[in-house]
């Protein structure tokens, strides 16, 4: 059986999918810095800087409903125009408020992120793509490093540290206490990206979805899918077959966990991803 492409299972949990979490909330992280935590798990979290040169959005929610949802409340703390809007990777639930957030405004992503994105008629014209060097901004007294990790959780993902504040924002390559969705990127690189984000001085971790974070739940997420890297490859070195690698998998530490069954989101489902990366790699040595 064929499996679904990622973005049209995102679009599918927000028609489907009930709302599990009680009401948008807003958090004030660092100094003119704020974390939007979406009441629709199915739409992106965001976080947002407001400066006198304007306001810095990092991710814009599912669609325009969420989009104005997130506006909403970046009103009521500033009426500046939102000049920069940071998608964080390809996925529908991070950039589909665009248009209704920053219409007008400069959005960065990476080259494949752009190459990935069917460009909406009435998106601006004027992007930014982030190199392998990365991205530096400063606004309003406020340093900004976009930078770009590798393959991860898709082949273009963006991160957003804001050091001055001690605060990330990692996209999907972080769930608070959630299996991820894995799309076509890179287990072992993904775990890297992670350990660089752990030794960064953070207090506060912005996930792609879910309850704003700690460097803690930060920690246990990549201690998850290390101890998931390493049961595959030692079973798959056996020999062992996919199904039996998943009926062997020992995570009961982890068992708090969100899972998503329908939508390719739970323990069996990121051994599958692995396991495959795992065969690809082979095909290719030989």
């Amino acid at each position: 059986m064929n499996k679904p492409h990622l973005s049209t299972i995102i679009v599918c949990i927000a028609l489907c999918f009930p709302v599990l979490s009680p009401a948008a909330s807003i958090h004030k992280i660092g100094f003119d810095l704020y974390a939007y935590i979406s009441d629709n798990d199915a739409s992106a979290n965001s976080t947002f800087l407001v400066s006198d040169q304007g306001i810095l959005v990092v991710d814009t929610g599912l669609n325009a409903q969420e989009g104005r949802k997130l506006l909403e409340q970046i009103r009521k703390l500033s009426p500046a125009p939102v000049r920069w809007i940071v998608n964080t990777h390809y996925h529908p639930d991070h950039r589909g408020g665009n248009n209704v957030v920053g219409p007008d405004a400069i959005v960065i992503s990476t080259a494949f992120t752009r190459s990935q994105t069917a460009k909406p008629a009435k998106e601006s014209s004027v992007n930014e793509t982030v190199g392998p060097n990365g991205l530096v901004l400063y606004l309003g007294g406020h340093e900004i490093r976009i930078y770009h990790p590798g393959p991860a959780h898709t082949q273009g993902d963006l991160v957003v540290y804001f050091p001055d504040e001690r605060a990330i924002a990692t996209g999907d390559l972080f769930l608070t206490n959630s299996c991820p969705a894995m799309d076509d990127g890179d287990m072992e690189n993904w775990i890297a990206a992670l350990d660089h984000m752990l030794a960064l001085p953070i207090e506060h971790v912005v996930p792609g979805h879910f309850e704003l974070a700690t460097k803690s739940e930060l920690q246990r997420f990549r201690n998850y899918l290390a101890d998931l890297r390493d049961q595959v490859a030692r079973m798959y070195r056996q020999g062992l077959p996919l199904e039996r690698i998943q009926g062997s998998l020992a995570l009961d530490a982890y068992n708090n966990f969100r899972q998503y069954p329908n939508y390719e989101a739970t323990f069996k489902d990121n051994a599958a991803a692995y396991y495959q990366q795992l065969t690809k790699r082979k095909m290719q040595e030989h």
